[in-house]
C-alpha cells in the first residue's frame, strides 16, 4: 500500500549549524607517525599528499604505489555511547580508516575534536568498525566489552576500550565484516571457480560469526521461510545471498538475493538446542528449492572433512565433494596429508584458553604464504575440502540431486563446529510477475527509522531505481518478533534518518531536500548558502512524483492544506510497483541529464547521520555538515504534542505534528519565547478557531510569555517589527481562504464588527476531536500542578483550556479553572458558540465527565479519608499524578497492593478511543482513616518510588503535596534497612547508606577514610618507623578505640625486633675484661632467645594491615641479633666467636620474620604472580624468609594465583624451608576444597599416599610434616576416606630399618593425628563409610597403648622390617602416638557433647594410674575432654576445678604413699588444660566472667612461682612455666583483638623476664599471647567455628619448642595457622560527611539461647562485635546519630561484607549534635539549653551557632542570609524572629528538607492577609497540609511523633488563615450568595478572595447545588443536605450564616462556638 506523499507547497523549513566537514582522521593521518608517511614526507612537501578530489589517495613513492592503488579511505560517525564526561554533553565519535592506520576521535560541539585511539596494523585496513563482544561470567550477567574491530585480509584485530587486544586469525578471506549484538559477522568471499568447480549438491558456509575474539568462527545457519519445505535449519551457504545491512537494536540483518535481486529481512539470534543437534545430525539432502533462497544441501560430509576412500561398504566417493581449484582461499598445498590433518582433536567449542598460542601458529604460517590464507584456527581443518579423489569417482551417490544418503553412510570421524547464530528469515520481498521484470540493484544504504507517531520502518535505498522502500514493521505483543506490514516507496537519490528528532532526510532526483517523518513528507529543508535547483525543474519534479491514482480536492489552488492527506488514494502494490517506477525513472534520467550541464554544485549524497546533524556531499567534492531543527524547544509544547499524539488517531495526530513542525521551523521562524503564543495559534486554527476573532489569541503575538498581570489587562498595541511574522504565520492560503468567508463575532472591544457570535470552521481537522483534545490537555495541566518547576507553564496552559471548556459548555472546568487563577480568568469572556449540528459530529469521548478530574481534590479527599473514583491519567505523560496518587494510595489509605494489583482501585488509564461503561466510575472505596501505618507500608513506599525512577531532585519540586511521601521517607530514613539500594538510600536522603552501598576500605587511600590522618604515633621517627614492620595500622582507628594511652605504641615497643638490644651487664671489679665480654655475650644469647620468638606476635599483632605496591617488592623488617652495652653504646656481636653459638640458630626466626612481613597484606589487594615471584631475593641467606613470606601469601588467600609453573619451580629447588612454606601455604588457601592438583602435589611428599612400588624419594622430615598438615588443611571437614584411613595409619607409623623415621617421630605423629582430625572435623560418629575402620578405638589404643595391630593395605610391605636402632617390641610406643591421637579424638568429636568418648578421657583416678601418664598428656587429655563436651563448659572456677580428679581434690590420708611431686605436676596441668578449653570456649568473646576465672588462675601460678617453697620445687619451673604460658594464651583468646590492659601487662612482665629457663618457647609463647590480644591493630578477633578451633589446636599446641631449631615434638610453622582462626568482627562508625572514624552508640541484641534469654547491650563503637550467629540485630542508637539497623535475623551476609571492608559503618550526626569526641557529655548540643522551656530555645538559639550544628549548606545560608538582624535596626523584626524559630525547627527536629515547606506557608498566608494572591494555589496546599494534620490528629497521639510538622507553627497559621476569610466572609457574604445563585463574577478583588474562600473551605461548585441548599429550614436539615456534597462539617458551618439567612448566625447553635473550628 502507497501512500501518496503530498507536499504543502508554501512551507520550507531552514537547516540551521551550517560548517565544512573534514574528516578529523584525515587531519591526523597527516601528522601520523606512520613508516608510509614519513617516505612521502621525504619525497614531497606535505600539501601534496593529498588529492584534490577530496577523496584521500596517498600519492605514494613512485616506485611503490602506482596511482591506480590508492588507498581507500572510510569513516563513520555515531552518537558518543561512554561516559566519558560526567555531565551528559552530546559528542560524535569517527572512526576513519586509511591505508594501515585507524583513528577514533571524539568532539563536541562544545569541544574540539581530539584523538581517542590510534591504531596502525600491519597491512592494509580492509574495514573498521565499532563492535560489542559479550564476555560470558560464571554467573549469569555478561559483560559487554566496547571495542573496534580492525580487519585486515588474513586476520581482525580487536582492540577493547578496556586496554586488551586480541588477533583472530582469519581461515579464509573475508569479504565483509558486520557488527551485531552477539559479537561479528563474516561473510566468506566467493571465488568464480569455487562455484563452479563444486557438485550441485555442496557448497560451503558463506556467513560464520564470532561471538568473541578468542571464541571459533562458527558458520551462521538459517531458517528461511519457505512454503516449500516448511522453515528448515541450514548452514547459510548460498553463495548469491549478501548481507547489506545489519543491526544491534532490534537485531536483524537485510540480505540481498543477487539471482532473484530481492531483499530479505532476517532476525538474528542465538541457535536453540533443537537447531544445532538438527544441523549437526542431518546427512545431505535432496536439492532443488525453486526459490534458489537454499541453493544447497544441509551440512555434508564437506564441512565434516570425511574422507570415504577406504570404507569398506561405500560405494564410490560417499562423501565426495568438489575439487577446489588453486585458487580457493580454501586451497591446502598438500592435499594428500588431508587424512592426518583430519586427526588432530580439535579443542571444545571454547577454546579460549589455547588461543594465544593458535594465533601465534598462525601468524607464522600466514608468513610463509603470502599468497592464501592458512586456515589456521583449531577448528579450521573442518572447512577443508574433502579429498583429492580420481575423476572417475565424481560420479558417486551426488550424482543425481535426487538420491538421499542415509545417516549411517555418513559417520563423522570429526566433531563439527557447532553453530552460535541463526538468522530467521522474517520478511522478503515479493516478485510479481507480468510487471516489468527489470532487476532491482542491490541496495546501497539499509537503516531503521520512526516516525512522529511512533510507526517504525526499514528502509532500503535502491539506487538504480531512484527509490527508498520503507517497509513498515511492529513489534509482535511479546517483543520476540518482528512483524512487517506494508511497503512504501518514496522517489530518492540518497536518504539518511535523523534519529532524535524521528524523521529522515531525503535528497530527491532533482536535487532538493525534502524532509519526511516515516513516509509522511513534512516539508523541504533550505540549505542557507547553497543556492537550491531552479525553480522549473522543481515543479516538473512535483508534476511526477504526484502518482496517477492521486485524487486531487476540488478545493483551490491556492488552499491546499494539510486536509490532502485525508483523501490520499491507497492504490494497490502492484499497481504501484507499474505506475509510479516507471514514471520516477524518465523523471531521474531527464533531471540527472539537466543538472550535469549546471555549474552550481548540488548536493550529491548525505551521509553520517548523528542525531539531528548529517554531511551533505557536494559535487564539487566540499562535505557540509548541517542540523536540522527539533520538533519543538519548550518544554510545555513538547507535553502538549505528546498528549496530542497519545490522544488522536494516527493519521490526525500526523496532520497536527508535521503542521506544527513546518510552523515553528519555518526560515526565520520565531524565537524561542514566543514558541507557545505559536503553538497556541496553530493548533486553535487546527480545530477550526478563527484565532483573529479572538481578543486574547490576537494579541498573543504582541506580548512577551504570557503573564498573568498582562493578561488581565488590556493588550497593549504593537510595537513594530513583529509585522511580517504575523503576516507569514496567518498568510497562508488556508487562512486567506477562511478570512474571505463572511464571519460575524462578538467581542468586547468597540471596533470589531457588531452583533453575532464568533463561529468555528467545522472542516478544520481537528474538529471532531476537540473534546478529547480538551481532556487529555486539562489532565496536563493536572499533571503541571504537581510540578513546582513547571507550575508557572500551567498559568499559559489555562488560557487554552478555558476558551475551550466554554465552547464546550463545560461550566465546572471553567469554574476549576477560575478557583485556581481567578485574575487570570476573570479577563476571558468571549466564546464561540458551535452550532448544535456540529456538536453532534464532535466525537465526545466517554471519559469526559462534566465534573472535572482535579488531583488536588482528589489527594484532599483521600486525607480525609473519603471514597473518590478512580483518577484519570496518560500513561507515560502524567507521571508525577500517577506517583502521587498510588502513593497517597499505598501510605494514607494503607493498601498495601495499590501499587502492584489494585491500580485500578486509584487509577483509570486513558487510551486512545478508552470507552468504559459508567458502572466502573461508581466502584467506590471502602474508608479506611483508621488504619495503623506498618512500617512496611512506608519501606514499601519508599522502594516502589525509587524503582519507579523518583528521586530527590523530584521529590523537591513536588510542592507541599508531598509532605506524606517526606513524613515516609523520614520515618524510613530513622530505621533504614541494611539492604536496601544506593537509590533506595539517596531517596530518603541518608548518605550513610548510600556510601555504605559502595564497597569501600579503609586504608584505600589518603583521601578516603583513614591510614593515619588525626593521631600520629607521638615517638619514633620517620626511619624506626619503616623498618619495625609495623607502621602500617591504622592510627585513626586504634586512636578511637584505646583513647586513653599508648598502648600500641607499648605493643610496637615490645614486639619490634629491628633494632640492637640493650645489653647492660655491670662488670664486678673481679671480673676481667675478657671474662666481661664473655659475659655481655652470653646475656646477649639470652636476649636473642626472646628477640628470635617476637616475629610470631608481630605477623598477629600487623595482620592484614597493608596494602601492597604492585611495583615495589614487600619490605621485609630486619631480624636484628646484635646489642648495644651501656654507658658508651659499644657494639656486642654474637658472632665474635667468644662463646658457642648453635648453628642454624636463625634460620627458623627468619622464616617468621618472613611470615610476619607476608602476614601484613590484606586479602584484598591486588597481588599476581608476577609480584609474588618479583619478591624472590637475590641472596640465599634471604631464601628462608622468602620461605616464610609463601607461607602467609597462602594464608591470606594471595597464592593460589602464584603459576603451577613457579610452584613447580620452587619445590624442584629442594630447599626444605620453601617446601614447607610453599605447602601449608597453598594447603590454607584451598582450606577445605578437595583440590586435586594440590592433593597431588601434597601426595609427593608424603610416602604413604604414594603407591608401594614407588621409588622412595628422600624427602626431608619437616616437609613431610607439612605435607600431611596440609593434607588435612585441603580436606577439612570432608571426612575423605582414603585420606583418613592413611593417616590414621600414620599416627603410629614405625620407624624403618635404615634409620628413616627414627628423629623427631612425635612431630609427625602428631601432625598425621591433628591432619586426621581436620578430615573428620566435627563429624563425630556420623563418619560415613568409615564404620570398618573403628576409627575412635584405634585411636584410644594410641593414646592408652597396648599391642601394635598388623599394618594394613597397601603399605604392609613398607613395614615388614623393624628398625635396627629403636626397639619397640610390639606394643604401641604411647610417648609418639598419644598427643597426636588425643587431639585426633578431640576433633572428630569437636563440640558433639558425645560423653562415652569424653569418658575415655577422664584423668585416672588412682594413684597407680597416674604415675604411668605423663603430666603433659594429662593436659591434653583435659582439653580434649572439655571441647568435646562444649556445652558444658562454665566461665567460672569451680568448673575449672572440677576437672581434677577426686583423689587430688579431698584430704589425703597419711598412711597412703603419695608422691606429692606427681600429684603437683598433674593438677597444674589439668588445671592448665581446662583454662585453655575455656580459653576456646569464649574465643574472642571478651566475655568477663571467663577472663576474671583465668586471670584468677594465672595470679595462683604466678604466686606459686613467686615463692621458693614448696610447690614450685615439687611442680618444676618448667613445668609451672608450662602451664602459666597456656594460661596466657587462654587469656588472650578470650580477649583477643581488645586489648585488654591487665593481659598486656601480664604479657609484659613476661618480656621482661629473660634469664633463667625462659627459653625460645616460652617468648614465643608469651608474645603469640601479646599478638593475639591486639590481633590486626584491634580489627580482627577469633571465630569459635570448628574451622578456626583445628586451627588454634595445631598454632598453640602446649609444647612449645625448647630453642630456635626445636621441632622434635611440634613444627614451629604450625605456629603461624592462628591465622585461619581470625575474622573481622571490628565496627568502625564513620562519619559520613567529614568521613572520618568516630564514636556512635551501638545497641546490640543477642539471640535467646539455653544460658540466657534475649539480651540487649549497649556497646560504644568503634567495637569489636560478637559472633554474628549469636546475634539478632544490629543497631546504631541514637539521640546524636540517625539509627540504623542491622537485622541479622534474616541474614548476615550484609553485616559480613561491612565488616570484610575495614568495618566501615558510615554514621550521619544530627543536626544539633556534636561527636562524642567533641562534647562527651552531651551538654554542648543545641538541645540541652532547652530542656527546661521549649520557648527559651528558640529565644537562645542564636542563628550566627548554626554552623556548629549543621553542615547543610541551605541551612547555614538561610541563617545567613534570612535570620540576622541588620545592624542599624536594634529591634529584632518579627518575620526574623520567625524565620529563626523555622529555622531552629528544622534543625533540632532534623528535617532541613521541610524549610521550603514552612516558608511556603508562611508566604501563602501573608499573601492572603495583604490580598495578593493571584491565584489559589498556595490556600490548596495550606489546605491539604492541615488534612494531613488532622488526619494525623484523629489517629490519636501515638502516631502524631511521625509527623513532620510537630511545632505550634501550623496551628497559628491555620488560624490566621481562618481569621481572614471568617472577615472577608462577614463583610461579603452577599458576594458568595451570588456566586451560590450562579450569578456574574464579582470585581477583581472579590473574585480572588471568593476564589479563595471556596478552595480553603473545600466547597464544591455550587452553582447547580445552590437549589438543594437554599430552601433549607434548620441545620439538621442543611447537614444532612450537604453530607451528599462532602462539604467538611467545620467548613460547612462557616456557611451557616449565608445559607440560613443572618438569623441563624454561629450564636443559634447551642454549645458550638465557631471558634472551636
Amino acid at each position: 500500500m502507497s501512500e501518496v506523499v503530498y507536499e504543502e507547497t508554501a512551507t520550507m523549513i531552514a537547516a540551521g549549524e551550517l560548517q565544512p566537514f573534514v574528516p578529523f582522521g584525515r587531519e591526523h593521518c597527516r601528522n601520523h607517525p606512520n613508516a608510509f608517511n614519513l617516505q612521502l614526507r621525504e619525497l614531497q612537501p606535505a600539501s601534496e599528499l593529498w588529492s584534490s578530489d577530496g577523496a584521500a589517495g596517498l600519492v605514494g613513492s613512485l616506485q611503490e604505489v602506482s596511482l591506480q592503488e590508492r588507498e581507500r579511505e572510510c569513516w563513520q560517525l555515531r552518537k558518543g555511547c561512554k561516559g566519558v564526561r560526567e555531565e551528559d554533553v552530546e559528542f560524535e565519535e569517527e572512526l576513519y580508516a586509511a591505508g594501515t592506520v585507524v583513528v577514533w576521535s571524539q568532539g563536541s560541539r562544545s569541544q574540539a575534536a581530539n584523538v581517542y585511539k590510534a591504531f596502525t596494523v600491519d597491512s592494509p585496513v580492509q574495514q573498521a568498525l565499532w563492535c560489542t563482544f559479550a564476555a560470558p561470567h560464571d554467573k549469569k550477567d555478561e559483560d559487554v566489552e566496547q571495542t573496534v574491530c580492525i580487519a585486515q585480509s588474513s586476520c581482525i584485530n580487536v582492540h577493547t576500550v578496556t586496554g586488551k587486544d586480541f588477533i583472530a586469525p582469519l581461515p579464509f578471506q573475508v569479504s565483509n565484516v558486520w557488527a551485531t549484538k552477539f559479537g561479528l559477522l563474516l561473510e566468506r568471499k566467493n571465488t568464480a571457480t569455487d562455484a563452479q568447480l563444486s557438485p550441485p549438491g555442496e557448497s560451503l558456509p558463506t556467513v560464520f560469526s564470532m561471538l568473541h575474539p578468542l571464541d571459533e568462527i562458527a558458520p551462521v545457519v538459517c531458517k528461511p521461510a519457505g512454503l516449500f519445505e516448511g522453515s528448515r535449519v541450514q548452514y547459510v551457504t548460498d553463495a548469491s545471498m549478501k548481507i547489506v545491512f545489519s543491526c544491534c537494536q532490534p537485531s536483524v540483518v537485510v540480505s540481498y538475493d543477487t539471482v532473484q535481486g530481492t531483499h530479505s529481512v532476517w532476525a538474528l539470534r542465538r541457535v536453540t538446542q533443537d537447531e544445532r543437534s538438527t544441523v549437526l545430525r542431518c546427512s545431505v539432502d535432496p536439492v532443488g528449492t525453486p526459490l534458489g533462497l537454499m541453493a544447497s544441501g544441509l551440512l555434508t560430509s564437506h564441512l565434516r572433512n570425511i574422507s570415504r576412500l577406504d570404507s569398506p561398504g561405500g560405494s564410490g566417493a560417499t562423501g565426495t565433494s568438489g575439487l577446489v581449484s588453486a585458487g580457493s582461499p580454501l586451497h591446502y598445498g598438500a592435499l594428500h596429508s588431508h587424512q592426518s590433518r583430519i586427526m588432530t582433536s580439535s579443542p571444545g567449542l571454547h577454546s579460549r584458553a589455547h588461543s594465544p598460542s593458535i594465533s601465534n601458529m598462525a601468524a607464522l604460517s600466514r608468513a610463509h604464504s603470502p599468497g592464501m590464507a592458512a586456515p589456521s584456527f583449531s577448528g579450521a581443518s573442518r572447512f577443508n575440502t574433502s579429498l583429492h579423489s580420481p575423476s572417475q569417482q565424481q560420479h558417486g551417490l551426488l550424482a543425481s540431486p535426487s538420491t538421499t544418503v542415509n545417516d549411517s553412510a555418513v559417520a563423522p570421524e570429526v566433531e563439527p563446529i557447532v553453530p552460535d547464530l541463526c538468522m530467521e528469515q522474517l520478511w522478503s520481498e515479493t516478485v510479481a510477475a507480468g510487471c516489468h521484470r527489470e532487476m532491482s540493484s542491490q541496495a546501497s544504504k539499509v537503516f531503521l527509522t520512526s516516525d512522529l507517531c511512533e510507526n517504525r520502518y526499514l528502509c532500503f535505498l535502491v539506487e538504480s531505481h531512484q527509490q527508498l522502500r520503507c517497509v513498515k514493521f511492529i513489534e509482535s505483543n511479546n517483543t520476540s518478533q518482528l512483524i512487517f506490514t506494508s511497503v512504501t516507496t518514496v522517489a530518492a537519490k540518497d536518504a539518511e534518518p535523523l534519529q532524535n528528532i524521528n524523521t529522515m532526510l531525503v535528497l530527491e532526483a532533482c536535487g532538493s531536500l525534502v524532509l519526511y517523518t516515516g513516509i509522511t513528507r513534512v516539508s523541504k529543508v533550505f540549505v542557507p548558502g547553497l543556492l537550491s535547483p531552479t525553480f522549473s525543474l522543481t515543479s516538473q519534479l512535483s508534476q511526477l512524483s504526484r502518482a496517477a491514482e492521486n485524487v486531487s480536492t476540488p478545493a483551490a489552488a491556492g488552499s491546499r492544506h494539510l486536509q490532502r492527506l485525508d483523501e490520499a488514494a491507497m492504490p494497490s502494490p502492484v499497481s504501484e510497483l507499474r505506475g509510479p517506477n516507471l514514471k520516477h525513472q524518465e523523471g531521474s534520467f531527464l533531471e540527472d541529464y539537466t543538472f550535469q550541464h549546471a555549474s552550481t554544485p548540488y548536493i550529491q549524497a548525505l551521509r553520517d547521520p548523528v542525531c539531528n546533524r548529517l554531511t551533505l556531499e557536494l559535487s564539487c567534492g566540499r562535505m557540509l555538515r548541517i542540523s536540522i531543527p527539533e520538533i519543538a524547544t519548550s518544554e510545555l509544547v513538547r507535553k502538549c504534542l505528546q498528549a496530542v499524539r497519545f490522544i488522536l488517531p494516527k493519521e490526525a495526530a500526523m496532520k497536527v505534528l508535521v503542521k506544527w513542525y513546518n510552523i515553528y521551523n519555518a526560515p526565520g521562524g520565531p524565537s524561542a519565547h514566543a514558541e507557545w503564543n505559536l503553538f497556541v495559534t496553530c493548533f486553535m486554527t487546527l480545530m477550526g478557531y478563527n484565532t483573529e476573532r479572538l481578543a486574547w489569541t490576537r494579541n498573543l503575538h504582541f506580548e512577551v510569555p504570557l503573564s498573568p498581570v498582562i493578561a488581565a489587562k488590556k493588550a497593549r498595541p504593537s510595537d513594530g517589527g513583529s509585522e511580517e511574522d504575523l503576516d507569514y504565520l496567518l498568510g497562508s492560503h488556508y487562512h486567506r481562504q477562511m478570512n474571505s468567508q463572511p464571519v460575524c463575532c462578538s467581542s468586547p472591544l468597540p471596533s470589531e464588527t457588531p452583533t453575532g457570535q464568533s463561529s468555528m470552521d467545522s472542516a478544520a481537522p481537528l474538529f471532531p476531536h476537540i473534546p478529547a483534545l480538551f481532556y487529555v490537555l486539562h489532565l496536563l495541566y493536572q499533571e503541571l500542578q504537581l510540578d513546582e518547576l513547571q507550575r508557572a507553564r500551567a498559568s499559559s496552559l489555562v488560557c487554552l483550556l478555558q476558551q475551550l471548556a466554554r465552547d464546550l459548555q463545560l461550566d465546572e472546568y471553567v469554574d476549576l479553572y477560575w478557583r485556581d487563577y481567578p485574575s487570570l480568568i476573570r479577563g476571558f469572556t468571549e466564546s464561540c458558540v458551535i452550532d448544535q449540528t456540529l456538536i453532534g459530529q464532535m466525537q465526545r469521548p466517554s471519559f469526559l465527565r462534566a465534573e472535572p478530574p482535579c488531583v488536588l481534590s482528589w489527594l484532599s479527599g483521600c486525607l480525609r479519608g473519603e471514597e473518590s473514583p478512580p483518577f484519570p491519567c496518560l500513561p507515560g505523560i502524567c507521571t508525577r499524578t500517577r506517583l502521587l496518587v498510588l502513593s497517597f494510595a499505598l501510605y494514607i489509605v494503607g493498601d498495601e497492593n495499590a501499587t502492584s494489583t489494585s491500580v485500578s482501585k486509584y487509577l483509570v488509564k486513558l487510551s486512545a478511543g478508552h470507552k468504559y461503561s459508567t458502572s466502573e466510575l461508581h466502584c467506590r472505596r471502602q474508608s479506611s482513616v483508621t488504619v495503623e501505618f506498618s512500617c512496611e507500608t512506608r519501606e514499601q513506599l519508599v522502594v516502589w518510588l525509587t524503582s519507579e525512577g523518583f528521586t530527590l531532585k523530584d521529590l523537591e519540586s513536588v510542592p507541599c503535596v508531598a509532605l506524606p511521601i517526606r513524613e515516609a521517607s523520614t520515618a524510613a530514613a530513622s530505621r533504614p534497612c541494611s539492604d536496601w539500594s544506593e537509590e533506595v538510600c539517596l531517596l530518603i536522603g541518608r548518605r550513610i547508606c548510600t556510601k555504605q552501598a559502595h564497597k569501600m576500605t579503609l586504608a584505600k587511600s589518603k583521601a578516603s577514610v583513614g591510614s593515619g590522618l588525626s593521631l600520629e604515633p607521638p615517638v619514633a621517627t620517620e626511619a624506626d618507623e619503616e623498618e619495625d614492620g609495623m607502621s602500617d595500622i591504622i592510627q585513626e582507628v586504634t586512636g578511637l578505640i584505646w583513647s586513653q594511652d599508648l598502648r600500641v605504641q607499648e605493643v610496637r615497643r615490645l614486639l619490634q625486633s629491628s633494632r640492637p638490644v640493650r645489653v647492660s651487664v655491670v662488670q664486678l671489679p673481679e671480673v676481667s675484661d675478657h671474662e666481661y665480654i664473655e659475659e655481655k655475650e652470653n646475656k646477649l644469647l639470652q636476649l636473642c632467645q626472646r628477640t628470635m620468638a617476637l616475629p610470631v606476635g608481630r605477623g598477629l599483632f600487623t595482620l592484614f594491615s597493608y596494602q601492597p605496591v604492585p611495583t615495589e617488592p614487600l619490605p621485609v623488617p630486619k631480624l636484628n641479633l646484635t646489642g648495644r652495652a651501656p654507658p658508651r653504646n659499644t657494639m656486642v656481636d654474637l658472632n665474635s666467636g667468644n662463646i658457642d653459638v648453635p648453628p642454624n640458630m636463625t634460620s627458623w626466626p627468619s622464616f617468621h620474620n618472613g611470615v610476619a612481613a607476608g602476614l601484613k597484606i590484606a586479602p584484598a589487594s591486588q597481588v599476581d604472580s608476577a609480584w609474588i615471584a618479583y619478591n624472590k631475593p637475590k641472596s640465599p641467606e634471604l631464601a628462608n624468609e622468602y620461605a616464610g613470606f609463601l607461607m602467609a601469601l597462602g594464608l591470606n588467600g594471595h597464592l593460589t594465583k602464584l603459576a603451577t609453573l613457579n610452584i613447580h619451580d620452587y619445590l624442584t629447588k629442594g630447599h626444605e624451608m620453601t617446601s614447607i612454606g610453599l605447602l601449608l601455604g597453598v594447603s590454607s588457601a584451598k582450606l577445605g576444597t578437595m583440590d586435586m592438583s594440590i592433593t597431588r602435589l601434597l601426595s609427593i611428599h608424603i610416602p604413604a599416599l604414594l603407591p608401594p612400588t614407588s621409588t622412595e624419594l628422600d624427602v626431608p622430615h619437616n616437609v613431610q610434616v607439612a605435607a600431611v598438615i596440609g593434607i588435612g588443611l585441603v580436606y577439612q571437614g570432608t571426612g575423605h576416606r582414603h585420606n583418613a584411613e592413611v593417616l590414621l595409619s600414620e599416627i603410629g607409623r614405625p620407624p624403618g630399618p635404615e634409620m628413616e623415621y627414627c628423629t623427631d617421630r612425635e612431630s609427625y605423629s602428631l601432625a598425621a593425628g591433628l591432619a586426621l582430625g581436620m578430615v573428620c572435623l566435627g563429624h563425630g560418629s556420623n563418619l560415613i563409610g568409615m564404620t570398618d575402620l573403628n576409627v575412635p578405638e584405634q585411636l584410644y589404643q594410641y593414646m592408652v597403648g597396648g599391642h601394635r595391630r598388623a599394618q594394613a593395605g597397601a603399605n604392609r610391605e613398607r613395614h615388614k622390617s623393624p628398625s635396627y636402632q629403636i626397639k619397640e617390641g610390639d606394643t604401641i610406643n604411647v610417648d609418639v602416638t598419644c598427643p597426636g591421637a588425643t587431639l585426633a579424638l578431640a576433633m572428630i568429636y569437636l563440640k558433639t557433647n558425645n560423653r562415652s568418648i569424653a569418658d575415655w578421657l577422664k584423668p585416672p583416678d588412682t594413684w597407680f594410674l597416674l604415675d604411668f601418664i605423663k603430666p603433659e598428656f594429662l593436659l591434653l587429655r583435659t582439653l580434649a575432654r572439655c571441647i568435646i563436651m562444649w556445652d558444658e563448659i562454665l566461665p567460672n572456677t569451680e568448673w575449672v576445678k572440677s576437672n581434677i580428679p577426686q583423689i587430688m581434690r579431698g584430704t589425703f590420708d597419711p598412711s597412703e604413699d603419695i608422691n606429692m611431686e606427681t600429684m603437683a605436676q598433674a593438677q597444674d596441668y589439668i588445671t592448665a588444660g581446662a583454662c585453655m578449653a575455656l580459653g576456646l570456649r569464649f574465643a574472642g568473646s571478651a566475655n568477663s566472667d571467663a577472663f576474671d576465672c583465668l586471670y584468677e588462675f594465672a595470679r595462683t601460678f604466678m604466686k606459686i612461682m613467686s615463692f621458693a617453697g614448696t610447690a614450685a620445687v615439687q611442680t618444676g619451673y618448667y613445668n609451672l612455666q608450662t602451664g602459666l604460658s597456656m594460661i596466657l594464651l587462654a587469656m588472650s583468646m578470650v580477649m583477643s583483638g581488645t586489648g585488654n590492659l591487665k593481659v598486656l601487662q601480664l604479657c609484659r612482665f613476661f618480656h621482661k623476664r629473660t634469664g633463667g629457663e625462659m627459653n625460645y618457647g616460652f617468648h614465643m609463647a608469651h608474645h603469640m599471647g601479646l599478638g593475639l590480644l591486639f590481633l590486626g591493630g584491634g580489627r580482627y578477633t577469633l571465630s569459635t567455628s570448628n574451622s578456626a578451633i583445628a586451627a588454634l589446636l595445631c598454632a598453640l599446641y602446649p609444647h612449645f619448642p625448647a630453642h630456635s631449631t626445636d621441632n622434635r615434638y611440634h613444627l614451629q610453622a604450625l605456629r603461624h595457622l592462628a591465622v585461619l582462626a581470625a575474622e573481622p568482627r571490628l565496627l568502625v562508625p564513620v562519619d559520613v560527611d567529614s568521613l572520618k572514624p568516630c564514636y556512635a552508640l551501638l545497641e546490640v541484641t543477642y539471640k535467646e539461647t539455653k544460658w540466657y534469654k534475649e539480651t540487649t547491650v549497649e556497646l560504644m563503637a568503634p567495637t569489636m562485635l560478637p559472633e554474628l550467629h549469636l546475634l539478632k540485630r544490629v543497631k546504631v542508637k541514637g539521640p546524636r546519630y540517625w539509627e540504623l539497623s542491622v537485622d541479622l535475623s534474616r541474614e548476615t551476609q550484609h553485616l559480613q561484607s561491612i565488616l570484610s571492608r575495614d568495618g566501615v559503618l558510615y554514621v550521619k550526626l544530627r543536626a544539633g549534635q556534636l561527636p562524642y569526641k567533641d562534647d562527651p557529655q552531651g551538654w554542648k548540643s543545641l538541645l540541652a539549653s532547652a530542656v527546661n522551656q521549649r520557648s527559651s530555645g528558640v529565644r537562645a538559639f542564636k542563628p550566627e551557632s548554626i554552623s556548629t550544628f549543621t553542615s547543610e549548606p541551605a541551612l547555614v545560608s538561610f541563617a545567613e542570609f534570612f535570620c540576622k538582624t541588620p545592624e542599624e535596626i536594634q529591634q529584632r523584626d518579627d518575620t526574623l524572629v520567625l524565620f529563626s524559630a523555622m529555622l531552629y525547627e528544622c534543625v533540632t527536629q532534623e528535617c532541613p528538607e521541610m524549610l521550603p515547606t514552612y516558608i511556603a506557608i508562611e508566604q501563602a498566608v501573608g499573601a492572603l492577609r495583604r490580598g495578593a494572591l493571584l491565584q489559589t494555589f498556595p490556600l490548596w496546599q495550606m489546605r491539604l497540609v492541615v488534612e494531613l494534620w488532622d488526619s494525623r490528629v484523629q489517629r490519636g497521639p501515638a502516631n502524631r511523633h511521625h509527623a513532620l510538622l510537630t511545632s505550634e507553627f501550623l496551628p497559628v497559621m491555620k488560624n490566621m488563615v481562618d481569621v481572614a476569610l471568617d472577615r472577608w466572609l462577614t463583610d461579603n457574604s452577599a458576594v458568595l450568595r451570588s456566586y451560590m445563585r450562579g450569578e456574574a463574577l464579582p470585581q477583581a478583588a472579590q473574585s480572588i478572595m471568593l476564589a479563595s474562600f471556596l478552595v480553603y473551605r473545600s466547597i464544591p461548585s455550587l452553582r447547580n447545588t445552590h437549589t438543594q441548599l437554599e430552601g433549607c429550614s434548620s441545620l439538621g436539615d442543611l447537614v444532612w443536605r450537604s453530607s451528599r456534597l462532602r462539604i467538611p462539617l467545620r467548613d460547612l458551618l462557616r456557611l451557616v450564616p449565608v445559607l440560613l439567612g443572618p438569623a441563624a448566625g454561629p450564636h443559634s447553635v447551642p454549645g458550638l462556638p465557631l471558634q472551636a473550628f
